[in-house]
């Protein structure tokens, strides 16, 4: 089997503790490369309302390169403000030139700084101890999230942010395909009173017992908000308790408040104008196939509001452990209480921020396949903010 085939060939699993399962694992050949994407300042951004936008330029990194790829052969996490990726060594230049042009449309259309580098699976492996290993999570029939442990990830974040391995002379592909990019649904307002985003870092003795860790975190929180019965209904293995999505916050108004942003991340070298006007049809059209359940083009009403739900990553593991909860305020404490219970035995490093609502960003690939994956993340600033917070303690 050829090593491009890595992640193609990897068995997915549906039950997300599985994210602690050493079995589910491979370590990633030395032909691959690793690739984080974020945006500089995003502290800024938040404080200036525009969050939205940060997460809209996270998504259109993965979406660039999703679109020069085989979608289902490229390993990402989304991270809010950025992006993790991989990608083998035949598509690294190509993936390259479009996280360019990702960047300078980030600069030139929303004013954020995104910063992108490259690093070899090779050079991680030359150091003493940290490796790239990789799973696969399936949220649904085709649609799968990539999933990281190891210790690899973390290091060429830490490479990158101190200024090695950065993308800075290549030629950019100024004009990157980011078909399928949106972001029309309304803010998901909390049902339960807090939209938690948590960050969590198992510092514990070895591999095996950060596994251990995170497999009795994920317990705790499952059984800290299993009597949520707004925001998720503990009967329904569909709709696990604290899933920040349910039909009652899922809301699509005409015209989108985050259409602008799709037009200014979409449009490319296309005549603004006219490409707006059709992004307004289109969604017109979208609103009315939801409201009155009508299924055309692939489109299948309200039944894709529950395959949107099945379809989120609000759950997802990079070396760290990111969550997003819709949870009553005493759960929320609760939660809390228990992740500075691990702290203080120095076995885990956290982070949380509260807010009431949550944004969410999609990637549409084949409506007719039931192909899409949707990024949420906490608003005023989410998992930047839990990342802050974490930084702090």
């Amino acid at each position: 089997m050829s090593s491009k085939q890595f992640y193609a060939s990897i068995p997915a699993f549906d039950d997300f503790s599985g994210i602690a399962d050493s079995d589910n694992y491979r370590v990633a050949p030395d032909d691959w490369h690793v690739i984080i994407a974020d945006v500089k300042g995003s502290t800024r951004a938040i404080t200036e309302g525009r969050y939205k936008d940060v997460n809209m330029i996270g998504a259109a990194c993965i979406n660039a390169v999703l679109n020069i790829s085989q979608k289902r052969s490229v390993p990402y996490v989304f991270g809010g403000d950025g992006a993790t990726l991989m990608v083998h060594s035949t598509d690294v230049e190509t993936a390259a030139r479009v996280l360019l042009g990702v960047r300078d449309l980030a600069a030139n259309r929303f004013n954020l700084d995104l910063r992108v580098g490259v690093v070899a699976v090779a050079e991680i492996h030359r150091q003493p101890g940290p490796q790239v290993k990789v799973a696969k999570y399936r949220l649904s029939p085709g649609n799968e999230l990539g999933v990281f442990s190891g210790g690899g990830m973390d290091l060429a974040e830490q490479w990158i942010k101190s200024g090695d391995y950065l993308l800075e002379d290549s030629p950019a592909d100024n004009d990157p395909d980011l078909s399928g990019l949106s972001c029309r649904w309304e803010p998901l307002v909390s049902q339960n009173g807090i939209m938690l985003s948590v960050l969590m870092q198992a510092r514990a003795q070895d591999d095996v017992a950060n596994a251990n860790l995170y497999r009795q975190l994920i317990e705790e929180i499952a059984q800290i908000t299993k009597i949520t019965e707004v925001g998720g209904d503990s009967s329904d293995p569909g709709n696990p308790p604290g899933n920040p999505i349910c039909d009652a916050n899922m809301k699509f108004r005409w015209p989108p408040r985050g259409l602008r942003a799709e037009i200014n991340a979409t449009v490319g070298k296309r005549n603004r104008s006219w490409y707006a006007l059709g992004l307004y049809i289109n969604s017109l059209v979208q609103w009315l196939l939801d409201r009155f359940d009508i299924t055309a083009g692939g489109y299948r009403g309200r039944g894709y509001r529950n395959e949107l739900r099945d379809n989120t990553d609000y759950r997802r593991f990079d070396d760290t452990l990111r969550i997003l909860l819709d949870c009553e305020p005493s759960q929320a404490d609760a939660i809390e209480a228990a992740l500075e219970s691990h702290a203080q035995q120095g076995i885990l490093r956290y982070g949380v921020h509260r807010s009431d609502s949550a944004l969410m960003t999609c990637l549409v690939f084949n409506l007719d396949k039931s192909e899409h994956i949707h990024f949420v993340d906490g608003s005023d600033g989410g998992f930047t903010a839990a990342a802050k917070n974490m930084k702090a303690k």
